[in-house]
């Protein structure tokens, strides 16, 4: 005879959650994907909600300037270069942060983060990878972003990397995503670092 789980019990299989639940991972999930993927977007093309953003002199925005030049990477503008570049002067690796910025290497290694950990949490595959690629962007801007204004600890980058981790370890994936598909590829059946 089998026994009924219940989550949370030791018999629960990985990734069966009430439906509540699992639609809230699920949406969570594609939230965080689909801020990694505008992010990699605006970057990209300057949409004007960060990069190619026109402000007055007050700081309000008053339009947008799309492919904006020396602004949108595929025209010149480095991704890393405003916020690596302001790193606060009493952070101890200030100097590093600055020799970073606008760094080809970085840009690269940055937009390439982006864009891989905003589809694979928009659509459940390769959560594992994504989620390890999505805690180390999240980590090393909370080291950037040192000494924190509102907490001394905690702030939004170090709630993103514990975010990501959970997403990949509760299975979001597999609820309005492909995760379980993805599962039963062969590669992935051998290799289930992938899934």
């Amino acid at each position: 005879m089998t026994s009924i789980s219940t989550p949370g019990s030791a018999t629960t299989l990985p990734g069966h959650y009430p439906l509540p639940a699992a639609r809230m991972l699920a949406t969570l999930r594609i939230a965080f994907g689909l801020t990694f993927l505008w992010a990699f977007f605006d970057k990209l093309l300057a949409l004007g909600f960060h990069t190619g953003a026109i402000t007055n002199e007050a700081g309000t925005r008053t339009g947008i300037d799309f492919f904006a030049k020396d602004a949108a990477w595929i025209n010149g503008g480095s991704p890393t270069e405003g916020y690596l570049s302001n790193v606060p002067e009493n952070n101890w690796l200030q100097g590093m942060w600055n020799d970073m910025a606008g760094q080809a290497w970085a840009d690269w290694l940055f937009m390439i983060g982006l864009l891989g950990v905003g589809l694979t949490l928009t659509f459940g595959i390769g959560m594992r990878i994504g989620a390890i690629a999505g805690a180390a962007m999240y980590a090393l801007m909370w080291f950037a972003s040192f000494p924190l204004e509102n907490n001394p600890i905690i702030d939004e980058h170090l709630l993103g990397a514990l975010t990501v981790g959970v997403l990949a370890l509760t299975y979001a994936g597999d609820t309005w995503g492909f995760g379980k598909q993805w599962a039963r590829m062969p590669l992935v059946m051998h290799h289930p670092w992938l899934r």
